[in-house]
């Protein structure tokens, strides 16, 4: 689920309270959370609505100035379900805080490590290599990267999300970059020769 840089400000305002979506299914789920650029959107009840029972108060809580702009926002009625989600709040990304500390425990150590153990069974030091390129080579396209790890691109994108998961990367407008926490792990791979 994709919010606009404007619908995350008024969200976290708490101006933005609702959002609606045309979805053959719902791609989240109550109770769940969205990560965003901003922070994570907490997501409440989701509901499926008609168009005619639309208002004008649920398009001001959706951040659209009138009801006829969230209709056009939702287009024509195709059969497609309208869900009606609420929105409950915006947190930090707790990824972010992760990705500053640097010092690592023996215990953060034991568990990233047991992670690459766990996530390289079927081709040991993967992950590794993985933070290696990405650190000898920032800002370098996702496909680029792929292609030298001898990887198909939509996994490698899929792997550097579980690495990103962990507080190790960041993703940057064109390819990543080590954060200083992945610069530790990264250090700590060469003390161990990993």
């Amino acid at each position: 689920m994709l919010f606009r840089d404007q619908t995350l400000a008024a969200i976290a305002s708490g101006e933005a309270t609702l959002a609606f979506r045309r979805w053959r299914r719902p791609t989240v789920r109550a109770g769940g959370r969205v990560r965003t650029a901003s922070g994570v959107v907490l997501i409440g009840d989701i509901t499926v609505v008609e168009m005619s029972a639309l208002t004008e108060k649920d398009a001001s809580a959706a951040g659209f100035p009138t009801l006829a702009a969230l209709r056009e926002m939702l287009g024509p009625d195709d059969g497609t379900p309208v869900y009606r989600i609420e929105l409950t709040g915006l947190e930090p990304d707790e990824r972010v805080a992760l990705r500053g500390e640097a010092s690592l425990s023996d215990a953060d150590w034991h568990f990233l490590t047991l992670r690459f153990a766990r996530w390289d069974n079927a081709a040991p030091g993967y992950f590794p290599s993985i933070l290696r390129a990405i650190g000898a080579h920032p800002e370098v396209r996702a496909a680029d990267l792929a292609a030298k790890a001898g990887v198909e691109t939509p996994k490698f994108k899929q792997d550097v999300r579980k690495l990103k998961e962990l507080g190790l990367t960041e993703s940057l407008e064109i390819g990543y970059r080590l954060s200083p926490r992945g610069e530790a792990v990264l250090e700590k791979l060469r003390e161990h020769r990993l």
